[in-house]
């Protein structure tokens, strides 16, 4: 059974309601991947996770959301969608309350939406996608705009002004 964890180290957090998005992004991201695995979620501010960005890719500044797999994952060919993981615990996602507000008032979304897409992304990217080139970026993009759709939230590529 999908198993949603969610850690907040930051309140602000708490009020945001991230626990109900991770559940939310989380079991429609689990579904679609048709896997039920444990993900631990941390809501973190942007001090924290500049820390977590340099420790573990080093560059020392704030990012939205980052990522750690629970498994190595296989090379595949480009575009070509990645072999489920066989594990019960996918990975651990840290996200950034001030990078995550700042991002969504610039993009014209609302929290909730851009939030919900982040952690699919994150998901994702625990899953074995990634967009380190066209190809596997245009396959990652379409997965996320067929979890989202369901849930009432807009394709997040295309261009918004606020």
């Amino acid at each position: 059974m999908a198993e949603i964890d969610v850690v907040i180290e930051d309140d602000r957090w708490e009020s945001a309601g991230l626990e109900n998005l991770a559940e939310r992004a989380g079991h429609a991201t689990l579904a679609w991947l048709q896997m039920d695995a444990e993900i631990v979620v941390m809501g973190c501010d942007d001090a924290r996770i500049a820390d977590l960005n340099a420790d573990f890719r080093g560059k020392p500044q704030p990012t939205n959301v980052l990522s750690w797999p629970s498994v190595e994952h296989v090379e595949r060919a480009p575009g070509a969608h990645p072999p489920r993981p066989d594990t019960d615990e996918l990975g651990d996602i840290a996200i950034a309350f001030e990078t995550c507000t700042r991002e969504a008032a610039e993009q014209g979304k609302t929290f909730d939406a851009h939030v919900t897409h982040l952690l699919v992304h994150a998901i994702l990217h625990l899953a074995g996608y990634d967009h380190l080139n066209d190809p596997d970026a245009e396959t990652m993009e379409a997965a996320e705009r067929s979890i989202l759709l369901p849930l009432g939230i807009r394709d997040p590529y295309l261009e918004r002004t606020p």
